[in-house]
């Protein structure tokens, strides 16, 4: 099917585009009311994310009321090591808990590299539905967290400030740790594969935590990881994010992934400089600026957009929209983008 809004996917295979895309991370979620509406009908997060109708409907919320040039699949990076044997909890407030993690050999050799067809069908349906309704108005996003990522809550059971239990493994028991990260890494192929059968237009690997590991370890434990995966998806472009990694960018120069995510302490001019020509630029405004007036709102979006430029970048936040945001002020970011990118493209 044709896409009527094609500018995400223009932009990044290095096209030139009339104005600058733009679409949020976590665009589909608790910032709007329209969200939390669904949301309140049901026992909690995974009930949603695993209800293709319901996770298909808040999709395609942001489409509707922000405006976005890309949907985004309503989704969790967990649902990878919940398929692969290991399930977890969303606990209201505190986020995900894992109530068994991984420690030994054993505990890896009992997971499954998981079938993306039977195990995960759920977020397959919901891209087809997806695809359905939006009926070639935008692009569809699909998305995978990076096997580092996927491996940190595994081995620490949750969210952490230091994720020392999953660094500690990474230093006592290096094989074990390779081990387990290339069952999460062949999953993941397997899932990314299969989003795009069911429709997906361009895949996201979010590496939230890479940037708790130093310099050596992340070329050690997570970017050849993240290197099969772009090596293995070859029918759409693919996008890398890793947050606070600010040391891997001259290394993601040569991963095969046509853009980079950039989070808020990335300078752009520097990213440009040591990511090359060839790579298109995502992001990466601070999701904290949306809590300023309507006015510093406008200037600080200008401000980015005149530091991207006018070619290879995709409007975004340096992470997730957070979720007491006015969605009249992410309004204002995006109308601004629409507004004022095209001004400086001629």
């Amino acid at each position: 099917m044709q896409l009527k809004n094609d500018l995400l996917l223009r932009a990044a295979r290095g096209e030139k585009t009339e104005r600058t895309p733009v679409w949020l991370m976590r665009q589909a979620g608790r910032i709007l009311p329209e969200y939390r509406a669904v949301r309140e009908k049901l026992s909690g997060f995974i009930e949603l994310a695993t209800t293709p109708e319901l996770a298909a409907e808040v999709t395609i919320q942001p489409v509707d009321i922000l405006g976005v040039d890309a949907a985004i699949i309503f989704s969790d990076i967990l649902v990878i090591p919940e398929a692969m044997g290991l399930p977890y909890e969303m606990q209201e407030k505190r986020g995900p808990h894992f109530p068994k993690t991984i420690q030994t050999r054993a505990d890896i050799d009992n997971l499954r590299i998981s079938d993306a067809a039977t195990d995960l069908g759920y977020v397959l349906e919901a891209i087809r539905i997806v695809k359905k309704e939006l009926n070639g108005r935008v692009p569809l996003i699909g998305f995978a967290g990076a096997p580092w990522t996927i491996f940190s809550y595994m081995v620490e059971g949750g969210g952490s400030k230091t994720f020392s239990k999953a660094k500690k493994m990474l230093y006592t028991e290096p094989e074990l740790s390779h081990l387990l990260l290339q069952k999460i890494t062949d999953s993941t192929i397997d899932y990314l594969q299969g989003q795009i059968a069911a429709g997906a237009d361009i895949i996201q690997i979010f590496d939230s935590w890479a940037g708790i590991l130093a310099p050596d370890q992340y070329h050690t434990f997570s970017l050849p990881y993240i290197a099969q995966i772009c090596n293995a998806i070859q029918q759409v472009p693919k996008t890398v994010f890793a947050k606070g990694a600010f040391f891997a960018r001259t290394a993601m120069k040569t991963l095969d992934c046509q853009v980079v995510g950039l989070d808020w302490n990335m300078e752009i001019e520097e990213s440009r400089t040591l990511l090359g020509p060839d790579k298109t630029l995502q992001g990466n405004l601070d999701p904290c600026v949306l809590y300023a007036s309507y006015q510093q709102i406008e200037t600080e979006t200008k401000k980015m957009l005149q530091a991207f430029g006018p070619y290879r970048h995709i409007a975004n936040l340096g992470h997730g929209v957070y979720p007491d945001t006015d969605p009249d002020k992410v309004k204002c970011f995006i109308e601004t983008v629409k507004e004022y990118s095209p001004a400086f493209k001629f």
